[in-house]
């Protein structure tokens, strides 16, 4: 079996489905269901069978869909391995980033990054700083950017940090907030609970939503038309004169602040390609630089 194998294995165990898996590896399915096959008289026993639920894996066939996400992995290390044995920073750098840092600040940060290594490619997965964090755990990526205190016993870098505002396009007094339409939006788990908190701890009641959208900047974009406040972090909001702001505080008066962190694990840096770029995103000011 080759690499294009186990991947194959290791989507179809996701999926249970062989249409779902065709269109996820973008080949036709009598292409998939001849590779299936193949692997079987390979491997001279039964992989998957197909019932009224989709496709079914034998206990054969449970575990080499267990080996197959280790032998991606090796195959990847070996790969990885060879390019760090060259004179030259070059190879593929996968990398796991937050909604918002993909959005704001990474495509500035690899432009960089690739004039200077100019062989150097990406693999960019984005997605919620918690789906991130796992990325990263199962060593999926090289390094992930997390918005958020998240626990992790890894390597990791600071950096930037921002305070969670109120923000409206009129003046208005915390005090009224319970009786104002807000606009809630999507956000990662964290985020959600730190604001969660904060009104459970200022007010009796729940909040009076009057919209919800699909994320921070669509939120932004209504509050800035005056359809309700928003609950949102600081730096959706820097250098917006429209708005006004105020920052959630604590009992003791200090504002609530949500941290950035670069996570790796220690052992990464040993290839050249991933120690060059964290040594790279630690000279870099990401609130004055980016």
């Amino acid at each position: 079996m080759n690499e294009r194998d186990w991947h194959i294995l290791k989507v179809l165990h996701e999926h249970k489905n062989i249409t779902k898996t065709a269109q996820s590896l973008y080949i036709s399915q009598p292409s998939l269901t001849k590779r299936i096959q193949q692997m079987e008289k390979e491997f001279n026993l039964k992989i998957v069978e197909r019932g009224t639920r989709g496709v079914q894996f034998t206990p054969q066939g449970e575990y080499l869909a267990i080996c197959a996400d280790e032998m991606l992995i090796r195959l990847r290390q070996i790969k990885e391995t060879a390019f760090n044995m060259g004179q030259e920073i070059s190879g593929s750098l996968r990398l796991g980033v937050s909604n918002y840092i993909t959005l704001h600040k990474l495509p500035g940060l690899l432009k960089r990054f690739r004039e200077r290594y100019p062989k150097v490619d990406f693999h960019v997965t984005t997605g919620w700083s918690k789906e991130v964090l796992n990325l990263i755990y199962k060593e999926e990526v090289h390094v992930g950017i997390v918005r958020g205190d998240y626990q992790w016993s890894g390597a990791k870098h600071h950096l930037f940090e921002e305070t969670i505002c109120i923000a409206s396009k009129e003046k208005i007094e915390v005090g009224d907030l319970p009786s104002l339409p807000r606009i809630d939006y999507t956000t990662d788990a964290l985020l959600k609970t730190m604001i969660d908190d904060w009104w459970r701890n200022n007010f009796q009641g729940p909040p009076l939503v009057g919209m919800a959208v699909d994320k921070g900047d669509t939120c932004k974009e209504m509050v800035k038309n005056g359809l309700g406040y928003g609950i949102l972090p600081s730096v959706l909001l820097e250098h917006d004169p429209t708005l006004r702001q105020l920052d959630l505080r604590d009992e003791l008066g200090n504002p609530l602040i949500r941290n950035t962190w670069m996570l790796y694990h220690e052992k990464s840096l040993e290839l050249k390609l991933v120690k060059e770029f964290v040594e790279f995103v630690e000279g870099i000011d990401f609130m004055t630089d980016l």
